[in-house]
């Protein structure tokens, strides 16, 4: 087995280095247990939980415009057959993965923002998805929208947590960022473990730099045997599902975090596309309803708003792989108990096109106009521009 001192275990091994990491950034789950015991968050407190889908979802075969023969003229043998779609109107209706979802639409809980995208689109994944976290479509720069939000109230990270352990540009404020806690970190092994366990050990020689991190990796394994536990439970085997899992832990502790951020990836469907993007919706349905059932009967769940979004959307045309390529505009998904259920927002045009691309309908910031003012109780002005308006998606 690998051979430790205590000096080797608190300065220049990799478990100080890893220590030194969650003292800049991260947060372990014991600290947040402990802040939900210390400073709870105050009933009532709204919740945003924002979910990325990573590599631009096909949002034509998401929400389905299965009435429109442009839409079967575009992809002959990519287009669902209405009587495959979950119909939520006349005209539209859900990809046949999202069942869970077509519930929510069932009772109400789930909005579809149509259209959704920005000016002068940019079709590189990470230009859009710049655009999108840091709702600045005219030039770039280097804060995030919940960076911002994070800079305009106060000083305390855990406001705002990433479930994972690299946080996404919209955490980035300039003056904060968001926590980031990760749960994918390997095991070490039962002799390694335990000896570092022996090398933490509380010692009354200590300098109070040495008792830190000592404590700190007591912590940090702490929160290794409790995200262990969490994975091998049936219902958090699917990473986005665990992701999920873990927030609605969090706010049925109480946790002070009015923001979380998860997401999905796999979306850039270039071939083959109806079986990947079945199988991915079908994760994103799976998990999102779960969470959300997991929540309704707990008094903080009423408080939770999840915005589900993908940097773009795709072409209107099928390409010559079975997939598409990459778009403009696409459906947001917003989800829970203070949504307003229904769509919000014009259905673009098939036929009336930008060069292939579907036309925007509704500003992206908009959305995010209405979250932060709304669940947030922000000043959304300084943070999304000025101009921007809300939708009227939420009760709250």
């Amino acid at each position: 087995m690998p051979q430790f001192s205590r000096r080797d275990f608190l300065v220049g091994s990799s478990v100080l280095g890893a220590l030194a990491v969650l003292g800049a950034s991260a947060v372990t789950w014991d600290e947040l247990h402990h802040r939900a015991d210390s400073t709870p968050l105050a009933a009532g407190s709204g919740i945003l939980v924002i979910l990325t889908m990573y590599g631009g979802n096909d949002g034509i075969n998401t929400l389905i415009p299965y009435a429109d023969n442009a839409y079967h003229d575009a992809r002959p043998d990519l287009s669902y057959r209405p009587e495959e779609v979950l119909h939520l109107d006349e005209r539209l209706g859900l990809n046949p993965a999202l069942k869970g979802l077509s519930g929510l639409w069932g009772s109400k809980n789930l909005a579809i923002v149509r259209g959704v995208g920005y000016p002068k689109p940019d079709h590189s994944h990470f230009r859009s998805m710049d655009i999108w976290q840091t709702a600045s479509p005219d030039e770039p720069v280097p804060t995030g929208w919940i960076g911002r939000w994070l800079d305009a109230t106060g000083d305390d990270p855990v406001r705002a947590v990433n479930i994972g352990p690299v946080l996404p540009q919209l955490a980035l404020g300039a003056k904060n960022t968001a926590a980031a806690l990760d749960t994918s970190s390997a095991p070490l092994t039962a002799e390694t473990a335990a000896a570092l366990a022996g090398l933490a050990a509380a010692d009354a020689a200590d300098s109070p730099a040495r008792e830190q991190v000592c404590t700190g990796y007591r912590s940090e394994q702490v929160v290794r045997q409790t995200f262990s536990a969490v994975r091998a439970g049936k219902r958090v085997a699917d990473p986005l599902a665990a992701q999920l899992d873990l927030v609605s832990q969090c706010v049925k502790a109480g946790v002070p975090t009015r923001v979380y951020s998860v997401s999905l990836g796999g979306f850039d469907t270039h071939a083959d596309e109806r079986h990947t993007q079945e199988q991915l919706l079908g994760r994103f349905d799976t998990a999102v309803t779960n969470f959300l059932k997991d929540l309704s009967t707990h008094p903080r769940g009423r408080d939770v708003v999840l915005l589900a979004y993908s940097e773009f959307g795709r072409r209107v045309a099928a390409n010559a792989s079975q997939g598409t390529d990459h778009g403009t505009a696409g459906p947001v998904f917003l989800a829970g108990a203070p949504v307003r259920g229904g769509f919000y927002g014009d259905e673009p045009s098939l036929t009336d096109l930008d060069a292939g691309d579907l036309k925007t309908t509704v500003d992206f910031r908009d959305v995010y106009h209405e979250l932060l003012g709304r669940v947030l109780s922000a000043d959304p002005g300084p943070i999304v521009g000025s101009g921007r308006r809300d939708l009227g998606f939420l009760s709250v």
